[in-house]
């Protein structure tokens, strides 16, 4: 009866996301969410589960995004504000327009040459997943056997990000055992990506074309440009057209959770606007790095080597050879796969219709800014059993392995799952 009992509860811990409340309505109740994988990183309000009586952490394994950024490029800022320019000298604003216009030259102000820069929002959220690390912790950050490693990818943004966490842990425990390191020695599990995910992803036939025909779909963009601009005649095709001015201008709103300003364009978006342009990153980031029958399955097979090492790390830290602590740093197109090839609750949907991905996966729950997975490993004097306790963006979540002491895991059974993804 026990046993039926634990498998009911873990079928209701993987429903779909159907089953919840739709993007539409989320994105209503909190437009921030509509930043997808701009989402700016909060701190989880949900308190942790104890462990079980006798058990106590040994080791902690951790995959995380490189915090908020400014947009790639400047020109992502600039372009939507020479429009609105260009607009105004020509008479064609709204008052509204004018308004907006007014907006984006503070918000230019702070973005100009911060493109693919770490925000400083990024510096705090990493010090504060360190902090909470470390306090919930503590016996893996202190004492004579702490040892700490932290690696990240060669890109600026995540190496400033990984300075931040280790700057905050080495605040916490000035005599901490730590070593870090930013190398292209460690690319091949951090950031790797095979020829066959490459090549697809550059094909004129590959996911591209499935994302593009998803977003052929069409926004009616005449309201939102209606109320900026006051002549449809100041639009040429194909590059100058209301649709491209309310995309630019919806990527700049989605930033700004990001970046330090206070000023927000949410207001000259209706909901569903809202809703339909994150729609379409959502489409692209299934498409390109999630559990997607789109990218043959090339996102998977291009992170097992993170998963391979994950594993072994683990391995090691078991026998007493390895590290109390392994910090690694990335980015969003490395812990979208990671969370799918591990079968995170709402991480792992299979969907083959473009127009209903959003029912079972959603971006902003995935990776946003700042997210991350940990796993904590935990043992008991006098047995040979370890359990495994799994964060989600520092949230306790689900995997699809009977255990009998939910959210912890025997490693053994959480090891031999893993492994058979690796081998598929």
């Amino acid at each position: 009866m026990k046993r039926i009992l634990l498998t009911a509860v873990s079928l209701l811990l993987i429903l779909p996301l159907s089953a919840q409340q739709s993007a539409l309505e989320e994105i209503r109740e909190n437009p921030d969410l509509a930043g997808g994988v701009y989402y700016a990183y909060r701190a989880p309000e949900q308190a942790q589960t104890p462990a079980p009586k006798g058990y106590k952490p040994f080791y902690i394994s951790h995959y995380g995004r490189h915090g908020s950024r400014y947009m790639l490029n400047d020109y992502d800022y600039s372009r939507p504000l020479m429009t609105l320019r260009r607009a105004d000298e020509a008479g064609k604003l709204t008052e509204l327009g004018k308004d907006v216009l007014r907006r984006m030259e503070e918000i230019w102000k702070e973005a100009e040459f911060h493109g693919d820069e770490l925000a400083p929002l990024g510096q705090r959220q990493h010090r504060g997943i360190a902090e909470r690390m470390y306090r919930n912790y503590p016996e893996l950050f202190t004492g004579k056997n702490a040892r700490v490693s932290a690696r990240s990818t060669t890109s600026m943004r995540v190496a400033l990000s990984m300075c931040a966490f280790v700057q905050r842990l080495t605040e916490l425990n000035p005599s901490m055992n730590l070593v870090w390191e930013t190398s292209r020695a460690n690319m091949s599990y951090l950031n790797y990506h095979t020829k066959r995910y490459n090549d697809l992803k550059n094909a004129k036939d590959g996911w591209q074309a499935d994302h593009s025909r998803f977003c052929a779909r069409g926004i009616d963009a005449t309201r939102f440009a209606a109320q900026l601009i006051n002549d449809t005649t100041f639009f040429a095709p194909p590059f100058n057209t209301p649709n491209s001015l309310m995309s630019q201008l919806f990527d700049v709103a989605i930033d700004l959770q990001d970046m330090e300003t206070p000023i927000r364009l949410y207001d000259i978006f209706t909901t569903e606007e809202l809703y339909q342009n994150w729609l379409n990153g959502n489409s692209w980031f299934y498409h390109c790095d999630a559990n997607s029958p789109f990218n043959k399955g090339t996102a998977i097979e291009s992170t097992r080597p993170l998963l391979k090492n994950i594993i072994e790390g683990a391995d090691l830290a078991i026998e007493g050879k390895g590290e109390t602590a392994t910090l690694r740093f990335g980015h969003d197109g490395n812990l979208i796969p990671l969370c799918a090839i591990m079968h995170l609750k709402g991480c792992d949907a299979v969907v083959d219709d473009l127009f209903t991905i959003d029912q079972q996966w959603r971006n902003y729950k995935v990776s946003p800014m700042g997210g991350n997975v940990q796993l904590v490993f935990y043992s008991k004097k006098g047995s040979d059993d370890v359990l495994v306790k799994i964060l989600h963006n520092e949230v306790e979540t689900t995997i699809p392995v009977s255990t009998d002491m939910a959210p912890y895991y025997h490693w053994k059974d959480v090891r031999a799952f893993f492994n058979k993804q690796l081998e598929e």
